[in-house]
């Protein structure tokens, strides 16, 4: 099993981000630091749109996630309502 993860900055929509993320992905795993946050999921880790939006209360846009990332690493598949990361061979 490989780890895919993603790294934001705490500014801004990242924490409802970052919530919709645990949430949506029972098996990340978040490594909080002082200005940023990294999250590590096996396999897979999916940001859902309407999850976002219920946490902002508002529609989220999903290319308003490249607002708050610093890095990733996985493939990436930007769908309308998901932005998903995963190892593909």
């Amino acid at each position: 099993m490989s780890n895919v993860s993603i790294t934001l900055q705490t500014v801004g929509d990242a924490a409802a981000i970052l919530e919709a993320i645990v949430n949506d992905n029972p098996g990340a795993i978040v490594h909080p630091m002082p200005s940023y946050v990294k999250i590590d999921c096996p396999n897979k880790l999916v940001i859902n749109k309407a999850s976002v939006s219920e946490r902002i209360g508002r529609e989220w846009d999903v290319q308003e996630i490249h607002l708050s990332m610093i890095t990733l690493a996985g493939n990436v598949t930007e769908e309308d309502d998901s932005f998903s990361l995963e190892w593909k061979r």
